[in-house]
């Protein structure tokens, strides 16, 4: 168990072994970096799973290290998180602070996690065809190079997905079972448009 500072941004997910960089500028999360940089520099990304001044929280987040962090005029901060480790929240705590607090419980992930053969070439193709009609640049040398780990998480934090999907790729208990939530997610999101936004709601 462990207690975290958190950060309820929704849309803004966090992996392990990712980066996330963020502008810091209300006064209540500046308060937070200020004390993760005094503490232990840690900050759990986590999403509101509904609305209002206090909105309730999914359970599963990602605790992030400030690997960077730019001191700003008038209180703000850019940072950049390292994504550490998974958390299930507890429950939450009381607190004085003027940010959120919980109680959470660090998971332990297998760092050599590797999916099949058949599910990367699956994955790279499909990606491909969704960078595609997207009309994104990618280098494909690049990617092809990424271990499975990283392309899996890499495509999951950057994908134009709305935070439902994304908490639920977020919540795939192993990289098998997230890169072929990834693949239908980018299979369903190119049969539209690209008005409407990808939804598991």
């Amino acid at each position: 168990m462990t207690r975290l500072s958190i950060f309820p941004l929704p849309g803004a997910l966090l992996f392990p072994g990712m980066h996330l960089p963020l502008h810091i500028f209300e006064p209540r999360y500046s308060a937070m970096v200020s004390d993760a940089m005094a503490r232990d520099r840690r900050i759990g990304m986590i999403q509101p799973s509904g609305e209002g001044d206090v909105p309730p929280l999914y359970n599963l987040g990602c605790v992030g290290k400030i690997a960077e962090v730019e001191a700003l005029d008038e209180g703000r901060y850019n940072i950049i998180l390292e994504g550490v480790a998974l958390f299930r929240m507890v429950r939450e705590l009381k607190v004085t602070t003027p940010f959120r607090q919980v109680e959470a419980e660090l998971l332990t992930v297998e760092d050599d996690e590797q999916l099949s053969i058949a599910r990367r070439s699956s994955l790279e193709m499909e990606s491909r065809r969704f960078a595609d009609l997207q009309g994104y640049a990618v280098d494909w040398e690049a990617v092809s190079r990424l271990d499975d780990m990283s392309l899996v998480n890499g495509i999951a934090q950057i994908a134009p997905f709305d935070s439902a999907a994304k908490q639920a790729l977020l919540e795939a208990p192993d990289i098998e079972t997230r890169a072929e939530l990834i693949i239908q997610l980018m299979q369903f999101f190119g049969r539209h448009d690209g008005e409407d936004r990808v939804t598991l709601q």
